[in-house]
């Protein structure tokens, strides 16, 4: 992952900073890495980074079941259903 120099910035400096830091995030929506101890520890991003994060996680899990439903129609046997009215029946629904 390449992370432009001018988005990083060290927890210190942050604490020091932060209210403008996120004023600047909210006009450029570009993310800020947070380092330390020379190590990444945070990475501030934009509500609308968020969500377009969140919605695109959604897609993947809706694809994982996709595929897990494909995967298992090809070994289903549909001689093994159980009509709804049965299994209602058998639960006292």
């Amino acid at each position: 992952m390449q992370i432009d120099t001018e988005q990083i910035i060290p927890i210190t400096r942050l604490q020091k900073e932060l209210t403008v830091k996120l004023r600047e995030l909210t006009e450029t929506e570009e993310p800020l890495f947070v380092m330390r101890n020379n190590s990444l520890a945070a990475v501030i991003i934009s509500p609308a980074e968020y969500e377009l994060l969140k919605n695109a996680d959604e897609v993947l899990e809706h694809l994982e079941i996709a595929d897990m439903i494909e995967k298992r129609l090809k070994t289903h046997d549909p001689s093994r259903n159980i009509a709804w009215d049965q299994v209602k029946a058998e639960h006292g629904l």
